[in-house]
């Protein structure tokens, strides 16, 4: 029988997103100045107002307060009416300095034996029903904000958006997993005001089936995606009715509150722990990162069409405690899930020392990853420059950006499973 799938997602402008977005700006700016940065930070956003606490370890020393004034303008929060504007907030620090207690779990003489620095369970997923190994309900949730952030900075259609907005797509599967169909699309944009509320509704309505859908399925290259899209698609597009009073003044932002939007939409599995504002000694992050790796690569290179990894680590213990894989049935291999995560475990070095140096985590590359998903995105090399008030210090680098989304294992595992 056939059944449906949901997925959200949340704009640049939402609250959370704000607040994860200013904790990675604020993680950039320290890994740039000192790569050693040990860091977890994290940030509260309200009406007119900007709180940031956490613990850090550095030999670096940033502007916090423009820092979040450069992320709040740059999403575009830059006029009073929003009741949170970058240049006239308050911004409030709170950080002090890592506990002793952590830190000595978590350096090692020998920098290979670094251990956790944190218990708990990280995971990846990779399905292969989309391009980019994601599922599809989250692809689409993501490609519709971001198409309509780039519609709001363009400025020249749809000139009444705000930063905040939110998006839902839900897909219909048949009995073989199969996506089959969209059913239904929501879609939440905050707005200036308008003379009517018949009048507000009807026009969002008419521009986002006409100009906002439109760009994201020409964003799409595949065409049994595109075929999904149909005259029958539900669209709920501000239903409450009306959405003027959004961002921090409409709700309160914290760092961390969006992990499902940030890994897979509820497909898989989620350990609990979130990502922004911590560095990549931070298992919760980087084992999560290289967990997305191994599936994303195993599923590519044909061992599953499907495939759930989880790691598990004890704190100040280098190697994982446990590896599980779930491939839901999918496997092309004449093997158990549990040898399949043996081999994983010969395949892959999941020390936290390790994933940190393969795929390259002690650099400023994590800011990009605060809106619209850590995983799925496109890895990439950028050029970045970092300006400080003090000494006069100016850092560019070249860094790459979604490391763990390269597919750069595949050979290997197919050795490996000899496919």
């Amino acid at each position: 029988m056939s059944y449906l799938f949901t997925s959200e997602s949340v704009s640049e402008g939402h609250p959370d997103k704000i607040a994860d977005q200013i904790s990675d700006a604020v993680l950039d700016k320290l890994l740039a100045f000192d790569p050693q940065s040990k860091v977890a930070c994290e940030t509260l956003v309200t009406t007119g107002q900007v709180i940031l606490a956490g613990e850090i370890k550095t030999q670096a020393y940033v502007d916090l307060q423009r820092i979040a004034r450069e992320v709040i303008n740059r999403i575009g929060y830059t006029k009073t009416e929003y009741m949170f504007e970058g240049n006239s907030c308050g911004v409030l620090s709170a950080i002090h300095e890592q506990s002793c207690d952590i830190n000595r779990g978590v350096e090692r003489e020998e920098q290979e034996q670094q251990g956790a620095g944190d218990q708990g369970m990280m995971f990846g997923y990779a399905t292969n029903e989309t391009e980019n190994y994601m599922p599809l309900s989250l692809d689409l949730a993501h490609r519709l904000l971001k198409a309509l952030a780039e519609i709001r900075h363009e400025g020249k259609t749809m000139t009444y958006l705000r930063p905040d907005a939110k998006s839902q797509v839900t897909i219909e599967y048949d009995d073989n997993n199969k996506p089959v169909r969209i059913d239904t699309i929501v879609l939440s944009t905050q707005h200036d005001e308008f003379d009517t509320d018949e009048r507000m509704q009807e026009q969002i309505r008419h521009d986002v089936i006409h100009i906002l859908i439109p760009r994201v399925k020409s964003t799409i290259h595949s065409r049994h995606i595109l075929d999904l899209f149909n005259d029958d698609i539900k669209y709920h597009v501000n239903p409450t009715g009306k959405f003027v009073i959004g961002g921090p003044n409409g709700d309160t932002g914290l760092t961390g509150r969006k992990i499902i939007v940030d890994t897979y939409g509820g497909k898989g599995a989620h350990g609990g722990g979130a990502f922004s504002g911590k560095d990549p000694s931070k298992v919760d992050r980087s084992a999560a990162y290289a967990a997305r790796h191994i599936a994303k690569n195993m599923v590519a290179a044909g061992v599953a069409d499907e495939m759930l990894v989880q790691i598990s680590y004890a704190i100040g213990v280098a190697e994982p405690v446990s590896i599980y894989v779930n491939t839901y049935g999918s496997n092309h291999v004449n093997m158990t899930d549990g040898e399949i995560a043996g081999k994983i475990s010969q395949l892959f070095d999941l020390r936290p020392y390790a994933i940190e140096k393969n795929l390259k985590l002690r650099y400023p590359i994590y800011e990009e990853t605060a809106a619209y998903g850590h995983m799925g995105r496109e890895p990439k090399v950028v050029t970045k420059t970092f300006e400080s008030l003090y000494n006069d210090k100016t850092k560019t680098l070249e860094v790459e950006l979604f490391t763990w989304e390269k597919l750069d294992r595949i050979n290997d595992i197919k050795n490996a499973f000899q496919l």
